[in-house]
């Protein structure tokens, strides 16, 4: 069975309660209910990790070496910070794919900047949480390509 780490980044704890005109009023722990029904259904195993730290998402993936066949990254705010996690992406060499609840496209000129998408298979945005679930279903065709 596929293992997938979901990595979400700062705020994003803070869901139903931040922004809802942005991110809608369903709050982490639906979130992370509705990711897992999904894998459920997709028969793989998921696990999640969620920080406000940068250097504690470096630990997360770091970590995932060896353990994990595919990540899903919300980077949150880091994505267009942090060449720390982009880094970290790239020397796990795990497929990854960047995911945003919001479409990062229609918002503010510095949210057009990843640094973390030039280590990711795709980029999903502006589709809430189908998003991940989305994530999930290019990682299991990654895995069924090698």
């Amino acid at each position: 069975m596929m293992k997938i780490l979901v990595i979400n980044g700062p705020n994003i704890n803070m869901l139903g309660i931040r922004e809802p005109e942005i991110y809608g009023k369903a709050t982490y722990s639906n979130l992370v209910e509705y990711v897992e029904k999904a894998a459920s259904r997709l028969n793989v195993e998921v696990a999640f990790f969620q920080s406000n730290h940068e250097g504690s998402m470096v630990d997360a993936i770091q970590e995932a070496y060896g353990k994990f066949d595919g990540i899903v990254i919300n980077p949150a705010a880091y994505t267009h910070t942090s060449v720390a996690l982009l880094d970290a992406l790239k020397s796990v060499g795990i497929p990854s794919v960047e995911v945003h609840i919001s479409d990062v496209r229609q918002r503010e000129d510095f949210r057009q900047v990843s640094f973390v998408r030039d280590a990711c298979v795709a980029t999903i945005m502006g589709k809430g949480f189908d998003g991940y679930v989305e994530a999930m279903e290019v990682l299991r065709g990654k895995q069924k390509e090698s």
